[in-house]
């Protein structure tokens, strides 16, 4: 089981074949890499199940190659527009993802790849970004003119981008880090970074433009894919509340929000999960949650209700659906300014 949704096999995939299993969503969150939080988020799940395949379908339509294969009702797989209640399962191709042998913070590649033949998920999140906010890690590892940005330091507030910008981070490893374009070529094995990049940009495009004829401005987000037979595609889920950062009038609307109130309310938990991480990264230790000696406090209720409504109203607005018994989007951001 991942974070917030569980792996399920029901045929697993071969060096020669795809297998067939499904994502089933949770209502457990995460923030901060730390894994489950005490609570849950009220119908999370079925949004992001919602949005994730409303998404797999719009990029169908646009050619993009995916794993997707429809929502899961009643054991039979079928489109979100046929699906009769709220989805909560997602019916996948499945590829194969070896082992990741490491010693420290070493991790063995080539191991990955023999095992993986031509037929794996790419060790790779892919990164796109239309616009760099307060807070980006980007502001801290790069200089605006990295970016052909007319700044001599990043400005106080937050900066659009002509064009978007492309990264790539690991996947697999304990603490995620950013690559150079050589290292995450290396990483990528027979997948092309440059085909990588033109899907990343593709799907940025795609649901910038679903965000926009919803009024809300696409910030960043990223992709993960997995490479079949000389054809990449895109896989795990795209385009949710989760893996994306959208804004509606100036505000989040992403787990961005949980984000900043832990900061805002927990700082001590925030600043020991920092702490742990870069200790362990100074002492060469993958399992850097085992140095943090601080636990997340649970939630207030008005809390969860707020991050509810904004999960429900945003999949409402973004898809042009009424799937949630949910608030008008002004209302759940109104909510959400006032926490």
């Amino acid at each position: 089981m991942t974070s917030v949704k569980e792996f399920r096999i029901d045929e697993a995939a071969t060096d020669d074949e795809l297998g067939r299993g499904s994502f089933v969503f949770t209502d457990a969150y995460s923030v901060f890499d730390w894994g489950q939080m005490p609570d849950s988020i009220p119908e999370k799940g079925a949004s992001l199940c919602s949005m994730g395949a409303f998404n797999f379908e719009l990029l169908e339509s646009e050619g993009v190659p995916t794993h997707y294969r429809g929502v899961v009702e009643n054991g039979d797989v079928v489109p979100l527009e046929d699906a009769s209640s709220l989805p909560w399962e997602m019916a996948i191709d499945l590829t194969q993802v070896p082992d990741l042998p490491h010693e420290g913070r070493e991790y063995d590649y080539d191991h990955y790849h023999e095992a993986a033949g031509e037929n794996y998920l790419i060790p790779l999140e892919v990164v796109f970004r239309n616009r760099v906010p307060v807070g980006s890690s980007l502001r801290r590892r790069t200089d605006p003119d990295d970016h052909g940005l007319a700044f001599d330091s990043w400005p106080e507030e937050a900066v659009d981008l002509d064009e978007p910008i492309v990264e790539f981070s690991t996947k697999y490893e304990e603490g995620d880090r950013y690559l150079d374009r050589a290292e995450a070529d290396e990483i990528a094995g027979t997948a092309e970074i440059d085909d990588l990049e033109s899907i990343a940009l593709e799907v940025n495009r795609i649901v910038t433009e679903q965000a926009d004829s919803a009024g809300l401005v696409h910030e960043d987000g990223k992709i993960e894919c997995l490479y079949y037979q000389g054809e990449i595609r895109v896989a795990d889920v795209v385009g949710t509340f989760d893996e994306n950062r959208f804004s509606y009038e100036g505000t989040q609307l992403s787990k961005e929000v949980l984000r900043q109130y832990h900061k805002r309310t927990q700082p001590d938990w925030v600043q020991a999960v920092e702490a742990a991480k870069a200790e362990a990264k100074q002492e060469d230790i993958a399992d850097w949650k085992s140095l943090c000696d601080v636990e997340p406090e649970p939630l207030e209720d008005d809390v969860i209700e707020t991050a509810r409504d904004l999960y429900c109203a945003g999949a409402n607005a973004y898809m042009d659906m009424e799937l949630f018994d949910a608030p008008p989007l002004s209302s759940a951001i109104g909510a959400v300014q006032r926490l």
